[in-house]
């Protein structure tokens, strides 16, 4: 297993029309806005992606698209999140058969699996999948987490490949990556305000639902920092922090949304019960776009 994930990758919006269909055109022109944007891959489907609210046949659609689109100029990374193993198998099946070129397993979410039970819930996804595999933690968002224990063992597994932390610890994000050196394993921060720590800690990059928004901007932290440029990296990352922590202005991933329409990218409304952000709220939104240089 020779893939390393690598670089700046967004946690890719899923663009909805007004009736809540997936919205196929302002995909394709999301798509190429991100890549024309210097992002390092594009990753589907995942939490930024409302995967909770998509049945199989709207996932598939979201992959079959974002494939056709991106044409092989990036890696495709597929997110398959379920409660239950055989519920993931499936979703990773898809995205087998659809022809991504990796794919992140969130934890389960709701259900408290033991350590164990997660490592055996991992080895079975891996053992029906050819396809490279990164272990997702957010345990903010499912109240599972993946110990650096856990995350050595099943670095030991071929085709797991990394993990994707969104904890915020970043003792936790360090210990995954001391404990795993010298094996097929990579680290990518998935708390927007950390990738620059994580590069100088050892980590391999981000997937990150800021780089929808401010592509260039993201993968800047990334580009800069292998270029040994790393003051320009760190103020690339100052640079980025507002919009990520201003997150709060709105119930997630709505932000997000809310800023891509700000610059004129057509991303459509989150998933009912997700509202608006009001209108104070895309003041301060504003503002932030406006102090990033994103917006005049």
């Amino acid at each position: 297993m020779n893939f390393v994930p690598k670089g700046v990758l967004p946690a890719m919006i899923t663009p909805l029309t007004k009736e809540g269909k997936i919205n196929e055109k302002a995909l394709r022109k999301l798509v190429n806005y991100l890549i024309d944007g210097g992002i390092h891959g594009i990753f589907a489907v995942g939490t930024t992606g409302e995967f909770y609210g998509l049945t199989p046949e709207e996932h598939r659609e979201v992959l079959e698209i974002t494939v056709d689109e991106t044409k092989g100029r990036v890696p495709v990374y597929a997110g398959a999140a379920a409660i239950t193993t055989k519920q993931v198998v499936k979703l990773v099946n898809i995205a087998e058969e659809v022809g991504v070129d990796a794919v992140s397993v969130l934890t389960p979410m709701f259900i408290s699996p033991s350590q164990d039970q997660l490592i055996t819930h991992y080895k079975t996804i891996a053992a029906n999948t050819k396809l490279p595999i990164l272990l997702y933690n957010n345990v903010p968002k499912t109240g599972v987490t993946i110990t650096a224990a856990t995350a050595a063992k099943l670095a030991d597994v071929e085709n797991i490949v990394g993990i994707k932390d969104s904890s915020g610890d970043f003792t936790l994000t360090g210990e995954y990556i001391r404990l795993t050196r010298g094996k097929n394993f990579h680290v990518l921060a998935g708390r927007d305000t950390l990738i620059h720590a994580a590069l100088c800690y050892g980590g391999t990059g981000s997937i990150a639902a800021c780089a929808n928004v401010a592509p260039r901007l993201c993968a800047d932290i990334y580009d800069k920092y292998m270029a040994g440029d790393i003051k320009g990296s760190l103020e690339a990352q100052y640079t980025l922090a507002p919009l990520r922590i201003g997150f709060t202005l709105g119930t997630f991933p709505t932000v997000i949304k809310e800023a891509l329409e700000l610059l004129g990218i057509e991303a459509g409304p989150c998933m009912d019960p997700v509202g608006p952000m009001s209108t104070e709220e895309k003041e301060q939104l504003k503002k932030i776009l406006i102090q990033m240089g994103l917006l005049k």
